[in-house]
């Protein structure tokens, strides 16, 4: 068996973390094992649903490229514990443990771009210049798309891997509709817009209330489903408060059953500031939901014929038409463009299982 070293900040219920899941569960774990080197202490979502399969879990301090105390951690991880290969998802800092990886004789160094930008906080030049270094440590470039690849790696050849999912567990299903509609406490008139993402300035929290403020006033029955956590929650909260819709605002948290909750709404909200290739896109289409999303996001996450796309340039009341224009979309059953499109699982599970095996055993 090869175990494989995923290394991440850590392993939260956000996109990238649920597509390493999603392969994670769907490879031969008697020929590929998952172990995790994350960069926080506290437990995170997985981390159990992880020792149940048979991988291990290892904490390092939060990731800093100036800390002498960062880098003797790293090598004392890696002078302990012997891996042939490692995948990194550090986006612009996996220069860093991929360096130190590469010093310890680790024969295979993957990183993995999961963005085609950054936010442009204070810590952009430092980020900026640290990934120029990728290249320099890593034997492997792979990309969730092509926009985040060409990004990240600055002209470097590099490989797609889909951010694939379980596509039948998100087939449409209108029993589970009902069922979901009923248990969030809709009613049949309830017009429900949906997002899944973390509350942090990539996803655009600030624009969805502003929207979704725009279009309650057209229509009263409207209702906003946000799903996940993240720093920036409670700002978003006291919006919502100021606006006085939080009768219409239900705040779900993380939940394990998103793939039920996307049957509850009638169109996908996804204004993001950038991304790469988002796992939530996939899974919206593959639930049948129109989807209404930021022109920063890369077309080539659009699977179906029910995505539409615009510029975040355009006035809020234009956004709110369109929202309400294509949830008079009706939904049905989209798992056969999921297939087709190459997003579904267990192909992509083989593929990913396969490319690390050929580097132990040739094949």
């Amino acid at each position: 068996m090869i175990r494989v070293l995923q290394i991440v900040t850590y392993m939260g219920r956000g996109g990238l973390e649920t597509m390493i899941m999603n392969y994670y569960r769907n490879i031969d774990r008697n020929k590929v094992q998952f172990d995790f080197l994350v960069h926080r202490q506290e437990e995170a979502d997985y981390d159990k649903e992880i020792v149940a399969l048979g991988g291990k879990i290892y904490h390092m301090p939060m990731l800093n490229p100036f800390s002498k105390s960062y880098f003797n951690a790293l090598d004392s991880f890696f002078k302990e514990h012997k891996y042939d290969i490692v995948h990194c998802h550090l986006d612009c800092m996996s220069a860093y443990p991929l360096k130190i990886a590469k010093k310890n004789g680790v024969r295979v160094r993957i990183a993995h771009s999961h963005n085609k930008s950054q936010d442009k906080n204070l810590k952009y030049p430092i980020k900026l210049y640290s990934k120029r270094l990728i290249p320099k440590y890593a034997t492997h470039l792979l990309s969730c798309g092509k926009e985040a690849g060409d990004w990240m790696f600055n002209g470097k050849p590099y490989t797609i891997l889909n951010n694939a999912i379980d596509a039948q567990s998100y087939r449409f299903d209108k029993q589970i509709r009902e069922e979901m509609r009923e248990q969030l406490g809709f009613n049949q008139e309830d017009f429900v817009i949906g997002h899944v993402g973390r509350f942090n300035p990539q996803k655009n929290h600030n624009f969805i209330i502003d929207v979704f403020n725009f279009v309650h006033k057209k229509n009263t029955a409207a209702k906003l489903v946000l799903v996940g956590t993240g720093d920036g929650q409670k700002a978003i909260k006291e919006k919502v408060e100021s606006l006085a819709l939080s009768d219409s605002v239900l705040f779900l948290g993380n939940r394990t059953d998103v793939n039920k909750i996307l049957q509850a709404m009638d169109v996908f909200l996804f204004p993001s500031l950038y991304e790469g290739l988002p796992l939530s896109i996939i899974e919206a289409q593959a639930a049948g939901l129109p989807c209404v999303i930021s022109d920063n996001v890369p077309p080539e996450c659009i699977k179906t014929d029910r995505v539409f796309r615009y510029s975040l340039e355009k006035p809020l009341d234009f956004w709110a038409n369109k929202i309400i224009e294509a949830a008079k979309i009706e939904k049905n059953d989209t798992y056969d463009e999921i297939v087709v499109s190459g997003f579904d699982i267990k192909n992509n599970a083989n593929k990913l299982q396969n490319f690390y095996t050929s580097f132990c055993y040739g094949e």
